[in-house]
């Protein structure tokens, strides 16, 4: 294990090198040294790769997915040199004084960073972010493949079906997003057998009085519906068929109010009134699977007419966008999450979803600046160029 510095020039460290760019822009040295005191993992003595280092590190693992451990960080540490004149020497770092500094580290510095610093990024009369001063999001989830390790395997379990296992251990992920910008304003992870639903009732506690959140049909639960109503925003939910919604007012556009109750309130004493939009895609090749029934917590038709909730309810497809985003894009050539151990697959999950953060952050910026909604500009593409520019992409505008 390395004990001792490397030999900088005077008042430049390797964070002070890493801490150029557009991860820092996103994430502060300041604000990782604070959560690093918080949580007890601040270096205790001086070492070759310190606990903001190793931050960063996590952070741009998710840009260069294709390269070895060590070249990532020699990667990014020469790559940001200019901070220091150029004087700065590489840093050399075995895989082993990785893995040890990133265990040292942990997963719960990325999370309550995360906690921090992901947030919805639109401001009021953004291009492509609001319906009548509501901020679109939505929540959904999706699964990733980890790394193929006994303590992986046994911690996050493996999909299934009539066939047997998959071939790969998963993590299932839930991502509270914000539609017009891509941005992740909230994220949970566990084992793959834990269900989306049960994963979303910490996420609710995200959500603010400005957000009307779309999301799909498994998510509908009494509980879940109500926790998520008392925070003050909208929802707009599709419903299940099975779920009875009867009729009981039909209002000027077609849409109708109904009742809803908790399944163990046999008296049905506790109703609440929800509003319902049914309708049917035209000219679909798949008819059937094209019916859909909405419901919201936006009872007045004024406030939200029912043709315009049914084309908005389509904006929800953004958030397989951003996954896509993750899981294609930023991870590259990798199958899997490589992190060898429960911890570390955590950590550099939560490094992803920073580095993400900080360039759909950057985008916003960028697109903004020119009048443009972020849906234009190419996430490929900011990738390329981040990686290409990342000392100079806190010094020039967007």
């Amino acid at each position: 294990m390395a004990r001792t510095s490397k030999t900088l020039p005077a008042k430049i460290d390797i964070a002070h090198l890493i801490s150029a760019g557009v991860l820092a822009s996103a994430c502060p040295r300041a604000l990782i040294e604070e959560v690093l005191t918080q949580t007890d993992k601040a270096s205790k003595r001086e070492r070759l790769l310190p606990a903001p280092a190793v931050v960063y590190y996590v952070m741009a693992l998710a840009l260069w997915r294709e390269a070895p451990l060590e070249e990532v960080l020699r990667v990014v540490c020469e790559g940001l040199q200019w901070m220091g004149g150029g004087q700065a020497d590489a840093v050399q770092a075995s895989k082993s004084a990785i893995s040890q500094a990133r265990t040292r580290l942990g997963p719960e510095v990325m999370r309550q960073l995360a906690l921090r610093v992901l947030r919805p990024l639109g401001v009021v009369g953004a291009p492509g972010t609001w319906y009548r001063g509501l901020r679109i999001m939505a929540l959904d989830g999706s699964s990733m493949d980890v790394a193929d390790e006994v303590a992986n395997a046994e911690f996050f379990g493996y999909p299934g079906n009539s066939q047997g296992n998959g071939a790969f251990p998963q993590l299932r992920i839930l991502a509270l997003v914000e539609c017009g910008t891509h941005a992740v304003v909230a994220a949970s992870m566990a084992p793959f057998l834990k269900s989306e639903q049960a994963m979303a009732a910490q996420l609710l506690e995200r959500l603010a009085p400005d957000m009307l959140v779309l999301a799909d049909r498994n998510f509908y639960g009494f509980k879940l519906w109500q926790k998520a109503c008392t925070t003050g925003a909208r929802m707009l939910w599709r419903m299940k068929a099975s779920q009875r919604l009867p009729r009981e007012q039909i209002l000027s556009d077609g849409s109708y109010l109904s009742t809803v109750f908790d399944s163990e309130d046999r008296a049905r004493r506790k109703p609440q009134i929800v509003r319902v939009i049914e309708y049917t895609l035209n000219n679909s090749a798949t008819p059937v699977l094209d019916s859909y029934r909405l419901m919201t917590n936006i009872l007045d038709p004024d406030a939200a007419p029912a043709l315009e909730l049914a084309a908005l309810y389509h904006e929800r497809w953004e958030i397989e966008s951003v996954f896509d985003e993750l899981k294609t894009h930023l991870r590259g050539n990798s199958t899997v999450l490589r992190s060898k151990t429960p911890d570390l697959v955590q950590q550099e999950l939560w490094g992803l979803l920073l580095a993400h953060f900080a360039i759909r952050q950057l985008m916003a910026q960028a697109a903004w600046s020119r009048g443009l909604d972020p849906d234009r500009l190419s996430f490929t593409h900011a990738v390329r160029v981040i990686k290409r520019k990342m000392p100079q992409a806190a010094a020039v505008p967007p």
